[in-house]
């Protein structure tokens, strides 16, 4: 529980009206209510601002006229809601310390005193888990891992021998980071199984969705460098290099040995094809597929925008015309030219 005016010094923002105000939790703008603060940066919510009954709203300088209620003025408010979220509901990592019961924890292991290890895990041969790490119920923690401070690992998650990851790592349920990478080599017909004798190092501040898959590399390691954020059901395959502060949403696949670069956003069902490069600060929209390396800078799009079933169908037929349609074309240039 915070007062507007401990946020507002907090966050270097403008107050209006109230100080005194009690901020209790978050909420959104058309069902907040008393003791709940909201935000305003997507123009498409705007016509709640007139009616909330939010204690508080978060918003720009720019929307500061349709205020109805006390608010705090800032420069982006998505991303001070973020922080005020952050201090209303807090982790409970640090809260709970000590190995479970029915936890089976190898003597070799290094666990740090302020660490938690919950009910049913197994913490094998050689694994360090740091300091105020939280590992959740069910969780499975292979051979001569290497986990840092203050992670935070939901119920259920499987990190394979010699992963190694860093500092504040929050892995959601059903997460596995270390399976064997997708290799196998063609003999007499029939697939003879390459060894996958990487690992997979993950950075400091990385957050991965559930059941998400990092598979380990073939040879070299898998890498996912500081402050990446992956969404849900993702596919990360064998030697692929996120660099830093990438963020990908659900259900995107990326085949073997892609590079990411720093800063980019891949949306979703987002398909990568294998050894390509991807430049810094790149945006992919969703559902494109891409199939060669993006060398500069920008947003890159594919795939078929929703229309109408009709609309489709005809574009659809015209679409398996279009080889026919350009040598007939090619034709007409060459008698007009």
């Amino acid at each position: 529980m915070y007062t507007l005016g401990e946020l507002a010094k907090r966050f270097n923002a403008e107050i209006v009206g109230d100080a005194n105000c009690i901020i209790e939790r978050v909420a959104t703008l058309k069902n907040a209510g008393a003791g709940e603060i909201a935000f305003l940066s997507n123009p498409l919510y705007r016509k709640y601002i007139s009616t909330t009954c939010a204690a508080a709203v978060i918003i720009s300088a720019d929307e500061k006229a349709t205020l109805n209620t006390n608010g705090l003025i800032v420069k982006d408010p998505y991303v001070v809601y973020a922080h005020i979220a952050g201090l209303l509901y807090p982790s409970s990592a640090a809260t709970e310390q000590g190995i479970h019961h029915s936890g089976i924890v190898d003597s070799s292991c290094q666990i740090h005193p302020t660490a938690y290890i919950g009910a049913n895990c197994v913490i094998s041969a050689g694994a360090v888990i740091g300091a105020n790490t939280y590992v959740g119920p069910g969780c499975i923690i292979g051979k001569n891992v290497t986990i840092g401070e203050q992670g935070y690992f939901f119920a259920n998650v499987t990190v394979y021998n010699g992963v190694v990851i860093g500092d504040r790592a929050i892995l959601h349920s059903g997460t596995v980071i270390g399976s064997d990478g997708f290799g196998f080599a063609r003999e007499d017909g029939k697939w003879l199984k390459i060894p996958q004798v990487g690992t997979v190092r993950i950075g400091n501040d990385v957050e991965i969705g559930a059941n998400t898959t990092v598979d380990r590399g073939a040879i070299e390691d898998t890498i996912i460098d500081d402050g990446v954020k992956l969404d849900n059901q993702i596919q990360v395959a064998h030697n692929v290099h996120i660099g830093a502060h990438t963020v990908i949403a659900g259900q995107t696949g990326i085949a073997g040995s892609v590079r990411i670069g720093k800063h980019c956003t891949i949306a979703g069902q987002v398909g990568i094809v294998g050894h390509l490069d991807i430049a810094d600060y790149v945006i992919i929209t969703g559902q494109s597929f891409v199939t060669h390396s993006i060398k500069k800078a920008g947003v890159y799009s594919s795939g078929s925008p929703m229309m109408e079933n009709k609309q489709w169908l005809r574009s659809s037929a015209r679409y398996k015309q279009l080889e026919e349609m350009a040598r007939r074309l090619k034709t007409l240039e060459s008698k007009v030219l």
